[in-house]
């Protein structure tokens, strides 16, 4: 099951949201404390909120649905690409291309091209080209990898969105909205909440809540996968409920926790290790 407690949230620094002159107003019953002019985000909620984001997910893939991965941060490129190829989901974490969701068909088009050149490729036909014919057409398949190679395995539009941060992907979010595909997304203190099917209250700048929260993910995902799989070669029981542990004791006592650390001052001072310089400067100004 996955399963996180809530020393492992203050730990991963989840619990950081942004200054509090560039919060959403809407974002405020999920704010516990503001401290030295940086929000924090109530990590009850979170745990709650989380809880019910991965039951939407493993339940999403269980039905046969694809979970899109989408993070296109530079901080958030490698988790995204990691946990969803791990889950065996899609995933975009280059560039948002407009129309991804909205102009699904032309996106196909274009998928069925990169596996054309990437066929010539292999076949050696690039090398009887001359350079500049090889030059252009492996430009290409380069340009395309990036953009569109996380969504190979996708034939149609997902079952359900995963945006990590979604203020910064708005336009996956509209095109998700349109299309009333479910967004489930991480909710730090400058959302927009009511674009976002299942929110996940968090800090979604630091490389180790990323991770944490992709992992998450991406076990419900596997989970999912699990069940349908069970399910199809008849094998009885099936899975039980997703529940966190112990969630409504960790709920209940994660109040508590967080003020000690307040109180302890060991929540005053956000300690990046080596992966945060790869921090957008604006993502490590918001932590300053």
């Amino acid at each position: 099951m996955p399963s996180v407690s809530m020393r492992q949230l203050l730990e991963a620094g989840v619990h950081f949201g942004h200054q509090t002159r560039r919060w959403n107003p809407k974002m405020r019953p999920f704010i516990f404390a503001e401290r030295n002019g940086i929000h924090i985000i109530d990590l009850a909620q979170t745990a709650q909120r989380l809880e019910v984001a991965l039951a939407f997910v493993r339940d999403t893939v269980a039905r046969g649905e694809l979970v899109l991965f989408v993070g296109t941060k530079k901080q958030a490129q490698e988790p995204v690409a990691q946990e969803a190829t791990r889950a065996g989901m899609p995933y975009v974490n280059k560039r948002w291309l407009g129309g991804m969701m909205t102009n699904f068909v032309t996106i196909k088009k274009r998928m069925a091209l990169l596996e054309q050149l990437e066929a010539r490729q292999g076949a050696g036909d690039f090398e009887r080209m001359t350079k500049k014919e090889a030059a252009k057409l492996t430009e290409e398949m380069t340009k395309l990898q990036g953009t569109l190679g996380g969504m190979r395995k996708m034939k149609r539009v997902p079952g359900a969105i995963f945006i990590v941060d979604p203020h910064r992907e708005r336009i996956a979010v509209t095109e998700a909205n349109k299309l009333e595909i479910p967004v489930v997304g991480t909710g730090d203190t400058n959302v927009d909440p009511d674009e976002i099917d299942f929110i996940i209250p968090a800090n979604d700048d630091a490389i180790r809540a990323i991770r944490l929260l992709c992992a998450l993910v991406a076990e419900a995902a596997i989970e999912g996968a699990s069940e349908r799989s069970a399910r199809s070669t008849g094998e009885p029981g099936g899975m039980e409920p997703m529940a966190m542990p112990e969630a409504e004791e960790e709920a209940a006592g994660a109040s508590d926790e967080l003020v000690a650390a307040l109180a302890g001052g060991a929540a005053l001072t956000f300690e990046p290790d080596a992966d945060d310089d790869d921090l957008l400067p604006g993502d490590r100004a918001a932590r300053a």
